[in-house]
């Protein structure tokens, strides 16, 4: 079995020593260089020839950012974790290093002694250099989905209806994802827009605030209650499920806090699931790049409903868990690239879709 070979990049000996020995402990993984540095690590790129690297942001000599862009120039394909203080300076700049080519992040925990920064590192950090290693040496981790999407199959025996409401799912990979689909959408998008995206708090809101400066439509961080309206996007707080509800005459959100769901909150399931409740046939789902399952149940939900459901493409995801997983349920309507998605979103609102029903008045979605 080949083992997928990981730099770890970081000023603090405790850091390097705990995520190294994590990284060992791992029969498919190994440690094949550690830097204090940014420098250190541009010096043993060569020769380490990494699969994935992950990367403090705050190093002395030369910091993150500058590390990755030089990473990126050398080796524009080699993957990086960033792992980031939970701070607004740290947010901000993991922000910046998702914009400048990281393919993922993870915010350190406050760990109180030896053995929860051991848990943090096996249950956080792991997973994703796995996943993300694995991707770009071409490890398969899973059985690949099929090529084509199988046929759906509706329980109510009709096409999906003309959208009323967008909800989105993504997860690694999401900033760029949502700043390219979302700057290409027009100011008069027609419907309005639920994003659930797997971040922590304070991260969301910083998200919602770029996003909304850099693109046409409206977007912000949700809050309990807010009306639904077109042309505007919500995003999820972090540390809390989003969910659409159908009350006196309007749609709204409602923010929740029951337990994680595929290991996250927020969690795309909830608000996939909600929404269907809530908008039936009007539901558009999408399920755009990132790691594991998530969104797979909701999305069922939400054609069980007469709704439907797109999803992002291998070739343009940073990792093909969450759509593929779609995909390979057939559950997925069409697989689209994401540069095509906008185009496509745009043409299902306006009912010039693949599946095209008579608009259905929302608020009875059924159970």
């Amino acid at each position: 079995m080949k083992r997928l070979r990981v730099m770890v990049v970081d000023d603090s000996a405790t850091v390097r020593k705990l995520l190294g020995d994590a990284v060992q402990a791992e029969a498919d993984l190994e440690l094949c260089a550690s830097a204090q540095n940014g420098q250190v690590a541009l010096d043993r790129l060569e020769a380490a020839r990494p699969d994935v690297v992950t990367l403090d942001l705050e190093m002395p000599v030369m910091d993150g950012l500058s590390t990755l862009r030089e990473l990126k120039r050398r080796r524009p394909g080699l993957p990086v974790l960033v792992v980031s203080s939970h701070t607004e300076r740290g947010a901000l700049v993991t922000l910046d290093a998702l914009a400048a080519g990281a393919s993922d992040f993870v915010a350190k925990r406050s760990a109180s002694g030896v053995d929860e920064a051991r848990r943090f590192m096996s249950e956080d950090v792991i997973p994703r250099v796995r996943s993300l290693a694995a991707r770009a040496a071409g490890v398969a981790l899973r059985p690949r989905a099929p090529t084509a999407p199988a046929p759906v199959a509706r329980a109510s025996g009709r096409a999906a209806a003309t959208p009323e409401l967008l909800v989105i799912g993504v997860s690694t990979g999401g900033p760029n994802a949502l700043e390219a689909l979302l700057g290409a959408l027009p100011r008069a998008f027609p419907v309005p827009i639920v994003i659930v995206q797997h971040m922590p708090t304070l991260f969301t809101r910083l998200l919602a605030e770029r996003l909304d400066a850099r693109g046409p439509l409206r977007v912000r961080e949700a809050v309990d209650g807010a009306r639904l309206e077109p042309g505007h996007a919500w995003i999820a707080q972090g540390g809390r499920h989003l969910l659409v509800a159908y009350s006196e005459g309007s749609t709204v959100l409602q923010l929740d806090d029951g337990p994680p769901e595929s290991s996250c909150r927020p969690a795309v399931d909830p608000l996939f699931r909600s929404a269907a409740r809530a908008c039936g046939a009007g539901v558009l789902g999408l399920v755009l790049t990132g790691m594991g399952s998530d969104g797979l149940e909701g999305s069922r939900t939400i054609v069980k409903q007469g709704g439907a459901v797109l999803a992002q493409d291998e070739a343009t995801s940073v990792v093909w868990g969450m759509p593929g997983a779609v995909v390979g349920a057939g559950l997925a309507e069409a697989v689209l690239p994401l540069p095509e998605l906008a185009a496509a979103l745009v043409a299902r609102v306006q009912g010039r879709g693949p599946a095209h029903a008579e608009r259905r008045t929302p608020g009875r979605g059924g159970p």
